[in-house]
């Protein structure tokens, strides 16, 4: 069964056979980092447009904090692009801040990403059987939803057991259907507001006065606390980048420039 399930153990002459290329290594790495994008708009809105304040209030703000978290993941980005460049042998925060800093601040690094990555987990597979629960058809599963995120992880586990090279075989299905949809969404949205294409954009129809003296009632108020809180919370999409430059020995030859390149592709 465990043949089976995991596949033979692979011999140490075989090990240079099994580097992964660019395009499965953005499957590998940065699947995480791409599904966080997902959920890191709504996590902003569950801050701001909820009961301190209005939806239509927080829709104002959601555009500025995205831009302020897609900027600072540009920096840190950046930041984990020179890290590869500086240790081609892998690199990530707790060997970067050993090096440099001393035990202490690297076992703080090492377990602030041990509750990242099991938080990661479970954040990322809530919400995909959130999604698939909310479908109609499977709006029966609702009442085994836990069981069903305790099935995909297993999945994912036994995936990630057969090696890198096999489960980015599997994980680039859903990881480049994610970003064709979305790339997708982007065009069909942008056209149809812009060219009119796709029968166009056919807003509801509103009363501005109405709809004025309705804000005003309902409206809060979005205290600098808020603001920052819905940015820390928008900040989910910055988790994974680092995935990259600690998995540097995994790409094929040059590995640091291929890693530096499938890291930028990933931040584009």
């Amino acid at each position: 069964m465990k043949r089976l399930l995991v596949g033979r153990p692979i011999a140490t002459s075989e090990q240079e056979h099994q580097r992964i290329s660019k395009t499965i290594a953005l499957a590998v790495f940065s699947s995480d980092a791409i599904s966080s994008t997902a959920y890191a708009t709504e996590e902003i809105l569950f801050v701001i447009a909820v009961v301190p304040s209005s939806l239509a209030l927080g829709l104002s703000r959601l555009v500025p904090i995205a831009i302020a978290v897609a900027i600072l993941l540009a920096i840190v980005a950046t930041s984990y692009r020179q890290t590869i460049f500086a240790y081609p042998s892998g690199g990530g925060s707790y060997i970067v801040s050993r090096e440099n800093l001393g035990e202490t601040p690297s076992l703080v690094a090492g377990a602030a990403l041990l509750v990242d990555y099991i938080l990661t987990v479970a954040v990322s597979v809530s919400a995909g059987t959130a999604a698939i629960i909310s479908i109609p058809q499977f709006h029966g599963l609702a009442s085994s939803r836990v069981e069903l995120c305790l099935v995909i992880i297993a999945i994912i586990t036994v995936a990630n057991l057969r090696g890198l090279k096999e489960s980015g075989r599997i994980f680039s299905v859903p990881t480049y259907s994610y970003i064709i949809m979305v790339a997708a969404l982007l065009f069909l949205g942008l056209t149809k507001w812009y060219f009119g294409w796709f029968g166009g954009v056919n807003p509801v129809p509103f009363d501005p006065e109405k709809a004025v003296s309705d804000l005003q009632q309902t409206a809060g108020h979005l205290s600098l606390f808020l603001l920052l809180k819905g940015f820390s919370s928008g900040a989910v999409a910055l988790t994974g980048v680092e995935a990259i430059s600690n998995g540097v020995q995994a790409f094929r030859e040059p590995p640091a420039r291929n890693a530096s390149i499938t890291l930028r592709s990933w931040t584009v």
